[in-house]
């Protein structure tokens, strides 16, 4: 009857002490979390494909925008839909979710027996047995939990990071094919212009009516126009894989069309006021940045906690004498800090929370410094286009109407037309290229108000321009 209540005893124990339930590993509530987030910044939803019957659909979503040209939300969505760096980046949230379940479990108990022959005039034995469980441990879940949450949730927070950071990358590699198509298409316009002006000069040249220097100075126009174009043709294509990478495409499917041209300024301004506190208040770098302060507060009172006592078991033993009789009872175990009194762990976690308050404060510089700029840019970018669309391309436009006027009344000759004519279609590029600069700018700034910072010194059009001065205030 002894042996059998010793029995019960430790498996008892062993149970009340491994038996800390079973919490759902399921990260679709974290994944939920994320669409909110982001369904208050951006109005893309981002898709998590759990399984091979949801892969299949979003595949079949992807063939049906796909089959007309492409517009820039749909060039979004198929990215939401079929960016595999993003449904790798989804993952982090299954390994957080998981952790929080793992931090509310103990570790297992441990188990041991032993077993002494006893030496006399009648062979016997000695048999030991018992189990013992880490109390601390017990102790530490509810600070475990919160560490593993606040873990979670700096997860949660990066992930709605890198997916606005995929969102803005695939609004500025499609403005930036688009203005690349267009400055081809001119180049192509440029190519036929030098071309018509070679064939006219070797023309003359044949009939002695130029020199060679002339002819020289014609061909050179129209071979540099056939490197040009060779070049228009090689940024559309780079353009058009960078949005293939994005969207995450291969094979047959990386024959799409955009669709149309860049469009123009819209009349209405952004709302521009109070541009530094709004950046500031939305920043989800920030966000990222106190909830990592958190989790090293966490991490600290677990380590303050572990200082009184590095560790605290218990259990229950049992032993068998070599009469026969047998004796239990509890068992405990204290760890001693006597060599490692967590002095390095705590002067470790204080420097940590130093450190980022400290780059918690240079990013709100940094962030208030971004948004000036990003400002300057998209002003500076607004006026130059308006100043090509009433200035520059008019002006260009009426040199060249001019010269054909003076070519109708033969008082200047087919050269002269043609480099009017080249000249005003290399202006438009220059327009084109201004205007590529206010969308991706535009961009940049749609992403600082959504709460990004990462990726603000991308600038896939690399253009300057000229640069035009700026008054104080306005919008």
């Amino acid at each position: 009857m002894a042996k059998y209540k010793i029995w019960a005893i430790l498996v008892a124990f062993s149970l009340i002490s491994g038996g800390c339930g079973s919490s759902q590993v399921n990260p679709q509530i974290a994944f939920e979390d994320v669409q909110t987030d982001l369904a208050k910044r951006v109005n893309e939803k981002p898709v998590w494909h759990i399984d091979d019957e949801a892969r299949k659909a979003a595949a079949e979503r992807v063939r049906g925008m796909l089959a007309d040209e492409l517009t820039c939300e749909e060039a979004i969505r198929i990215a939401m839909l079929n960016n595999y760096r993003l449904q790798a980046t989804y993952e982090r949230l299954g390994i957080a979710q998981a952790r929080v379940v793992q931090a509310g479990l103990l570790p297992n108990p441990m188990f041991d027996a032993s077993v002494r022959f006893v030496e006399g005039p009648r062979s016997d034995y000695i048999l030991e047995m018992g189990a013992l469980q880490n109390i601390m441990e017990l102790l530490l879940i509810p600070l475990k939990k919160r560490l593993s949450k606040a873990q979670l949730e700096v997860a949660k927070s990066e992930v709605v990071g890198i997916v606005l950071d995929v969102v803005a990358q695939v609004r500025i590699a499609y403005v930036t094919l688009q203005s690349a198509e267009q400055t081809l298409s001119l180049n192509e316009q440029i190519l036929a212009a030098t071309e018509a002006s070679y064939d006219a000069a070797r023309r003359l040249h044949e009939a002695g009516n130029i020199t060679d220097l002339a002819l020289a100075n014609e061909r050179a126009l129209y071979e540099q126009s056939k490197l040009n174009v060779a070049s228009a043709e090689l940024a559309v294509m780079q353009r058009h894989e960078k949005m293939n990478t994005l969207m995450g495409l291969w094979g047959r499917k990386t024959s799409w069309k955009i669709e149309g041209d860049l469009p123009d300024i819209p009349e209405d301004l952004l709302h521009l006021h109070d541009l530094e506190r709004r950046v500031v208040k939305n920043s989800l770098d920030l966000k990222i940045i106190r909830k990592r302060m958190m989790v090293v507060a966490e991490r600290i009172g677990i380590d303050t906690s572990k200082l009184v006592f590095p560790e605290l078991a218990a259990g229950a033993e049992a032993e068998r004498e070599p009469d026969g009789t047998w004796s239990v009872g509890p068992t405990f175990g204290i760890g001693i800090p006597l060599f490692d009194q967590g002095v390095a762990r705590k002067a470790a976690g204080s420097a940590e929370l130093k450190r980022l308050w400290n780059e918690y404060t240079a990013m709100s510089v940094e962030l208030r410094s971004l948004s000036r700029a990003a400002r300057y840019r998209l002003l500076n970018a607004r006026r130059q286009n308006q100043y090509y669309r009433t200035v520059i391309v008019p002006l260009a436009e009426q040199i060249t109407g001019e010269t054909q006027l003076r070519y109708n009344a033969m008082q200047l000759g087919v050269f002269q037309l043609l480099a009017a004519k080249q000249r005003e279609i290399d202006t438009r590029r220059r327009a084109i290229s201004a205007l590529e600069n206010y969308w991706v700018a535009r961009v940049e700034l749609d992403l600082l108000l959504d709460g990004r910072m990462k990726g603000q010194t991308i600038n896939a059009s690399g253009g300057g321009g000229m640069s035009m001065p700026q008054r104080e205030g306005g919008h």
